[in-house]
């Protein structure tokens, strides 16, 4: 299966990359949307800020080419700021318009009792499973490294959520096509691991073919 990562310059693509050839896919990276076109799945990564990832994206001819990745039935997962660009604004450094693909905004941690960033190991508790996701694992810690979170969510679109002080924190989101992690699945370890090859699993249609069955979403 071939899997595009969409190489703006805001991502640790090496892991990610890494990661998806340990699943037996062969991985596009590109900037060009009619080479990630050859692609049966789309990865958006990031690492960084917000305004810069959106202009970048924006330069490049790459936040049309992903929203209309639904329109095209082509399954896209966005990873930590990945994930966050698919929202509808963020409030980091300026207020920045995202690719409004999912309900919500993105706001930076107030001051408290925790410590920012939200860095290290953390336990999803799962309000639904996504269609994709087969079953769930006794643990289902995984590694976060971030300031910023998302706010104002639709609880349809949030499937799992982390505790960080009095925050619940969006961990697994999604709509249709489109998924999101906040947290890097590729650094998660055998939890991690696992929600990566049930995305992809789902992708090749080595399931249920859900992914097929949402094209028109």
């Amino acid at each position: 299966m071939i899997v595009g990562i969409i190489d703006y310059g805001m991502g640790n693509l090496f892991s990610v990359e890494q990661a998806l050839k340990k699943l037996d896919c062969t991985v596009i990276m590109s900037d060009d949307p009619q080479t990630l076109l050859e692609a049966e799945a789309i990865l958006l990564p990031g690492v960084g800020a917000f305004p810069d990832a959106m202009k970048l994206l924006t330069e490049k001819g790459l936040s049309d080419f992903i929203r209309s990745l639904p329109q095209k039935g082509i399954p896209l997962l966005g990873i930590c700021l990945g994930m966050q660009l698919l929202y509808e604004e963020s409030a980091e450094i300026k207020q920045t318009e995202g690719l409004g693909l999912l309900t919500g905004k993105v706001r930076r941690f107030e001051k408290g009792t925790y410590r920012i960033p939200h860095m290290g190991w953390n336990r999803l508790e799962f309000n639904s499973m996504p269609f994709w996701l087969e079953s769930l694992q006794s643990d289902t810690h995984v590694y976060f490294v971030h300031s910023f979170y998302i706010t104002e969510t639709r609880t349809e679109e949030v499937f799992a959520s982390a505790s960080y002080g009095n925050v619940e924190v969006p961990g697994v989101v999604g709509k249709g096509l489109i998924t999101g992690m906040q947290f890097h699945p590729e650094k998660s370890g055998d939890f991690g691991h696992y929600l990566l090859e049930q995305w992809i699993a789902n992708v090749r249609g080595d399931k249920n073919e859900q992914f097929s069955n949402l094209s028109g979403n």
